[in-house]
């Protein structure tokens, strides 16, 4: 009987024969070719089907004009990949060898010198195949046959006894997203989209280690290394943890499982953003045989405590974070893989978003379960930026199967995933799904496809099965206790049902698929909101990268208007463009004013979300980051540009913040408090200014009673009281919070009119250099929404500029030109 091991191996090159050895194949010289055809092409790995075409010049690129339909016809076809690759005399006298498989996508058949030694059906899984006395000295031909992943998916259809929605996506385990969504494109790919490594070991390798914190005080942090050792024979062996004090264990031939204590003095916290340093300890493990090294890995722990606290109360049940034994009030958004073509997302691309993130003061991120179990180097990001990640499973907004092959299959993927990541100090959650347990009980599926009682009932035995019984189950397996949090489904209850507001997490879609006005977030404010968002234009770089040519800049263009996903998204952004700005027809405008629509939702529902804190103790919008050139719901867009939401994301998720609201011609104050730092003796004070830069009125407020920790509600003013008998469309509220030595922790502008209503006038804006990647923008009047056009990312961008003042702002490159565009502009 063939034996796979479906773990996690970290084989590192070396020298010296004894020790394993790992070598990638993936540089080796590929070729690729149609099932049907005859002729090899090269290929790229990791790599996929689609971009080795396009390598090839056998299709245009996928992501250009409206070529996405062109290529539509790859996905039913099978593909064949194959390489020749030397072994050593040397190499071959390891007493194992073993190929490794990071990633295959999805249904394959792989053959070694002619033999057929694996089938694979999940994209998520690693496949370890152990070739020893298959491979030869010299030349060695792998060979891997792709079956059409939609071919399958429909044949696994059939067998089910009624219609299961977005199949045979369902069917597959393999990215969702690939088959389309509201935001992506259809590009049903194939191919090896990691890397292929040949190994090599004797005697005994590690084949996993758990980390397990046991304890954590202020002066001690003990942790239990559990470690996977396969022996080929029984020896005595020896392991050490950063060179010290080997541990002697004899092995018995077959599975391992060797526990070793350790303890650090005087621990550092690994602080999630905001908090302090993500503090991060390095180790090495060594496995010995009479002296001789075998093998070793290395991996990093922080020391932390992540909880998940539900708690009834008088409006329901909490739903917060506990890290480090102290509430969190989690800031962040959602993340869906940022290429259509995975192989493409470079490492520098994962840090790069991750930054982003943590310097628009974010400290969570939920991976969307439609994508991928990123990448190591995401999680590396994330666990160095203090970074927490709520991981999805990749179920997404669909019915799955539960039988047999489907369940084990999933079962195997949890288990290698979970082993995958476990030890990322920056895992919080593990969540079953998104938005299928919505789909069941809200999407009206079940009426469109006529199911009988028994079909229903079926969907729910599935449901249960796949995300109540086998990831739960195996989660528990798997994890070292107290790693094991785990959430069902995402959101726990829809968004029609009033009980998705006073418990579990929420998406609320009442705004944008509802076309609700902005407004709405104020009054459906959730427990924890791990959904919710307006989509906006990318950058005009970005829409100008949608053209294999020319591009001709009009709103008409159907290249633009194929670069938006959602068959009501043009119709809903100009619905809410009419409703708070006035709408353009010269794109550029429209653009623009698209990206301030939606930074002007982000704000109005961030806002609303932390004034209401503690009740509300998350706010994750939908969504950091694009798959490719898109008009979408992203804050920074394919080519790495911050839009203008993100801009206001970072203001709106600062530290301290103060905030104001209007109700019924009152209003009301809030300073919030995200930090460890308590607030002390705190004052708003507010200045009423008019357009020109005339201060009309000055005015303190204090706290209405006790100062809390986090957040404070001050005395209510009556507008009639600030503003008698003033116009509300060319004043504006300047607020500052002072704390007890006079100084300034935050500051914030409030706006009584729609920006349509606003009655601005002409600011003369000026842009002095100071440096070749440093400006000064000055104005004499209030300058609003103030845009820096150019190639390069700007420290701050579509912003207000107060009357007669100056602001610097840095060039992540130096420019020739700035254009400047600002909303009086868009007034004409």
């Amino acid at each position: 009987m063939k034996r796979i091991y479906l773990l996690m191996t970290l084989g590192l090159m070396s020298k010296g024969f004894g020790q394993e050895t790992t070598r990638s194949l993936s540089g080796e010289n590929w070729k690729f070719k149609n099932a049907k055809e005859a002729n090899w092409l090269t290929a790229s790995v990791p790599g996929t089907v689609h971009t080795d075409l396009m390598s090839n010049n056998k299709i245009p690129d996928s992501y250009l004009d409206e070529n996405e339909k062109e290529v539509q016809w790859i996905e039913t076809e099978n593909w064949d990949y194959q390489t020749t690759f030397k072994v050593s005399d040397a190499e071959l006298k390891n007493e194992q060898a073993e190929l490794i498989f990071d990633g295959l996508d999805t249904y394959a058949e792989v053959f070694l010198n002619g033999k057929q030694i694996q089938k694979t059906d999940n994209m998520f899984r690693q496949w370890i195949v152990p070739v020893k006395g298959i491979l030869v000295k010299g030349d060695n031909v792998l060979q891997i046959k792709f079956k059409s992943s939609v071919n399958v998916g429909n044949e696994l259809a059939k067998k089910v006894a009624f219609k299961l929605p977005e199949s045979p996506r369902s069917m597959v385990r393999k990215a969702q997203y690939q088959f389309g969504w509201d935001w992506g494109p259809r590009l049903v790919t194939a191919g090896i989209w990691k890397d292929v490594k040949l190994n090599f070991w004797n005697n005994a390798k590690i084949q996993n280690i758990q980390l397990e914190q046991k304890s954590l005080t202020t002066t001690k942090g003990q942790l239990s290394f559990n470690i996977e050792v396969f022996a080929n024979k029984l020896g005595d062996y020896q392991l050490a943890i950063n060179g010290l004090n080997p541990k002697a264990f004899r092995l018995q031939k077959g599975l391992n499982k060797i526990s070793v204590p350790y303890e650090v003095k005087n621990p550092k916290l690994w602080q999630p953003s905001g908090w302090g340093k993500a503090e991060l300890y390095d180790f090495k493990v060594v496995l010995t045989e009479k002296g001789k090294k075998l093998d070793e890995e290395s991996l990093r722990h922080g020391f932390r405590t992540v909880k998940l606290v539900q708690e009834k109360d008088a409006k329901g049940k909490s739903f917060y974070f506990l890290v480090n034994g102290k509430p969190l009030y989690a800031k962040g958004t959602n993340w869906i893989p940022a290429d259509s073509f995975l192989p493409r997302i470079t490492k520098e691309k994962y840090y790069k978003l991750v930054k982003d993130a943590k310097d628009a003061n974010m400290n969570m991120i939920r991976i969307w379960g439609g994508g991928v179990y990123e990448d190591e180097a995401f999680y590396k990001a994330c666990d160095e930026n203090g970074i927490l990640v709520w991981q999805d499973f990749m179920f997404a907004g669909s019915f799955y199967p539960s039988d047999d092959a489907f369940t084990e299959n999933v079962k195997e993927e949890v288990k290698y995933q979970v082993r995958r990541l476990q030890n990322h100090p920056s895992i919080a959650l593990w969540c079953g799904n998104n938005e299928v347990d919505e789909a069941i009980v809200n999407w009206g599926y079940q009426k469109q496809f006529k199911y009988t009682k028994e079909d229903s009932l079926q969907v729910w035995r599935d449901y249960r099965k796949v995300f109540h019984e086998v990831i739960p189950q195996t989660l528990n397996e798997t994890l070292a206790p107290g790693n094991n949090i785990y959430w069902p489904s995402s959101p726990s209850i829809g968004w029609g049902h009033k009980e998705s507001l006073t418990k579990g997490d929420s998406h609320y879609w009442g705004v944008w698929w509802g076309e609700q006005p902005f407004e709405m977030y104020e009054e459906k404010v959730p427990r924890f909101a791990s959904e919710y968002g307006v989509q906006g234009m990318p950058s005009m770089e970005a829409v100008k990268s949608m053209f294999s040519g020319k591009a001709d800049l009009s709103l008409q263009n159907p290249v633009i208007k194929a670069h938006e996903k959602h068959a009501r998204g043009w119709q809903i952004i100009d619905g809410y463009m009419a409703r708070y700005y006035t709408p353009q027809t010269d794109l550029v405008k429209y653009n623009y004013l698209s990206q301030l629509l939606q930074a002007r939702a982000m704000q109005v529902a961030i806002e609303a979300h932390r004034r209401a804190k503690p009740y509300n103790m998350g706010s994750l919008y939908w969504q950091i980051n694009d798959c490719w050139p898109v008009v979408s719901w992203s804050s920074i867009d394919y080519l790495g540009n911050w839009k203008a939401a993100h801009y206001q994301i970072k203001r709106s998720f600062e530290q301290q913040a103060i905030f104001a609201e209007e109700k019924k011609g009152i209003l009301n104050f809030y300073a919030v408090n995200d930090g460890l730092k308590k607030f002390n003796d705190v004052r708003v004070e507010i200045q009423v200014i008019k357009f020109d830069g005339n201060i009309l009125n000055e005015i303190t407020t204090v706290p209405t009673g006790k100062v809390l920790d986090d957040i404070i509600k001050f005395e209510p003013i009556e507008v009639d009281n600030l503003i008698p008998d003033l116009s509300k469309n060319d004043v504006f509220l300047k607020l500052s919070l002072i704390d007890e030595n006079d100084h300034q922790l935050a500051e914030n502008n409030f706006y009584f009119v729609l920006p349509k209503d606003l009655k601005l006038t002409k600011p003369n804006i000026t842009v002095k250099k100071i440096s070749a990647t440093e400006i000064e923008v000055s104005t004499d009047v209030l300058a609003k929404d103030i845009y820096l056009m150019g190639d390069t990312q700007f420290s701050d961008n579509f912003f207000d500029l107060m009357p007669n003042t100056k602001k610097r702002i840095t060039l992540s490159k130096p420019l020739e030109k700035i254009e400047i565009m600002s909303l009086w502009d868009t007034k004409k």
